[in-house]
């Protein structure tokens, strides 16, 4: 006698994006209360983990509040072009690391101009932004030209040739996929103190899973703080996008990235943000394409990368931290 299949409710995976929102449920909820350099206040937990896997163009773009991926996006293409200077990124309207040296003008020189002002400046005046756009060896020097030295018979030291960490990335990726120092570091010990800022997004260790045809490129991001609700929107999209460039360069599929963060946390005066975006609901399936492979990952422009299905909530405004 046939028996017949007994049918199974499977129930509806969570949006991936739910995981992002339960963290900050969490932080908000439970974290402790502690005071930061910026003077904010903040409440924070000790490390948290994210995943999402890249397959088929898949996308890690929050859709609770609209992300704006263009600016997130020039300004990985910046950090790839090995610029510490906030000149192009305002010549393209990018304003998110205006902040850092308008501050630092403002301190030296007590001229107290406006924010916009400054930056009009900036784009204007190529010897002004020369002078006060720079933030130091901040993340596209160490990604494309970490400094080193060659010790002298003599006893000193002298310059050597700098490092581009992404593109010996890339010849590592070709050479020894099951390598396991597929690294791009930031954190420079020995230049922190001339950053305008020290790298948040520090470590990324790439992982390559498979072989041949199948071989799919998996990237864990450690970022060291993290302000999960202006900060980590873009963190979490500018990995993804590396890993999928990354990944089209050496003929692999995308296959996961892994965030995690150390001091992981939300600004006291972001409740107004916190509470508006845990009240929605995600939706969409952001999806990446890649218009064009150039000759090498350095080359690309922001008219090569196109986002399908990103039909998200409005924009919610929150105060920087500077």
């Amino acid at each position: 006698m046939a028996s017949s299949a007994i049918p199974r409710n499977h129930p509806t995976p969570p949006h991936p994006e739910q995981q992002y929102l339960d963290l900050m449920r969490r932080i908000w909820e439970t974290g402790s209360a502690r005071c930061d350099r910026t003077g904010v206040g903040t409440r924070s937990i000790c490390g948290a983990m994210l995943r999402f896997d890249l397959a088929g163009g898949a996308m890690p773009l929050i859709t609770t509040k609209r992300v704006y991926w263009k600016t997130a996006t020039r300004e990985l293409l910046w950090f790839l072009s090995g610029s510490t200077n906030i000149r192009p990124l305002v010549l393209q309207g990018v304003k998110i690391w205006n902040e850092w040296p308008h501050a630092r003008y403002v301190r030296e020189t007590g001229d107290a101009i406006s924010l916009e002002d400054f930056a009009a400046r900036i784009a204007q005046d190529e010897d002004f932004a020369r002078r006060w756009g720079e933030l130091g060896p901040v993340y596209g020097k160490q990604w494309t030209a970490w400094p080193t030295f060659r010790y002298r018979p003599d006893g000193l030291y002298e310059p050597g040739t700098p490092i581009n960490q992404v593109a010996q990335l890339i010849e590592s990726l070709r050479r020894d996929p099951g390598s396991r120092r597929h690294i791009i570091e930031g954190w420079n010990v020995a230049e922190l103190d001339r950053m305008a800022l020290p790298p948040c997004h520090k470590t990324y260790q790439f992982h390559v899973a498979g072989a041949g045809a199948e071989a799919r490129l998996n990237c864990l991001l450690y970022q060291r703080s993290c302000d999960v609700a202006l900060g980590l929107p873009f963190n979490l999209w500018a990995a993804a996008l590396l890993t999928a460039m990354i990944a089209q360069q050496v003929d692999m599929q995308p296959g996961e990235l892994v965030w995690m963060g150390g001091d992981v946390h939300l600004y006291e005066n972001h409740a107004a943000l916190v509470a508006e975006q845990l009240a929605r609901q995600p939706r969409g399936t952001p999806r990446l394409e890649i218009l064009r492979r150039p000759e090498t990952i350095f080359d690309h422009r922001i008219e090569d990368f196109v986002v399908h299905d990103y039909t998200p909530w409005p924009p919610i405004s929150a105060p920087v931290a500077v």
